[in-house]
């Protein structure tokens, strides 16, 4: 199978990935962190943001599935996206240590699509 097939069909599992784990904490976030024993925040609206931005990012890696020529840009902006999320939960799980476990285990798992995002970026696009 060719790079660029390969990473659409990475992208189109990306993104049912992070549009239904968006989803879920956007709509279920009480039970998800009653579940794991996690306090919940005084106020909801910060983490329903981030649960619709990661719902976002998932119909932008749809988007990137759909034509990855047209949104390369799109593809960069994954990237930092996996890049971010996983310093900041690495920063507080590691050094101030109040991360909880569930989110570093999704940090955990974005480096396992960060990985496949680089390595094929530069395949498919190679000059």
């Amino acid at each position: 199978m060719d790079a660029k097939k390969w990473a659409k069909n990475f992208f189109l599992a990306s993104a049912i990935y992070d549009f239904v784990l968006g989803l879920l904490f956007l709509f279920f976030y009480v039970q998800i962190f009653s579940y794991f024993g996690i306090e919940i925040p005084k106020f909801p609206e910060y983490l329903q943001v981030s649960a619709a931005f990661v719902a976002t990012l998932g119909i932008g890696y749809f988007m990137i599935y759909r034509n990855i020529e047209r949104n390369r840009d799109l593809w960069k902006l994954g990237i930092m996206y996996k890049f971010v999320y996983i310093f900041l939960v690495s920063y507080y799980y590691f050094i101030t240590q109040t991360a909880n476990d569930i989110f570093f285990w999704f940090a955990l798992i974005d480096a396992l699509f960060l990985i496949p995002f680089i390595g094929l970026y530069k395949k498919v696009y190679a000059r």
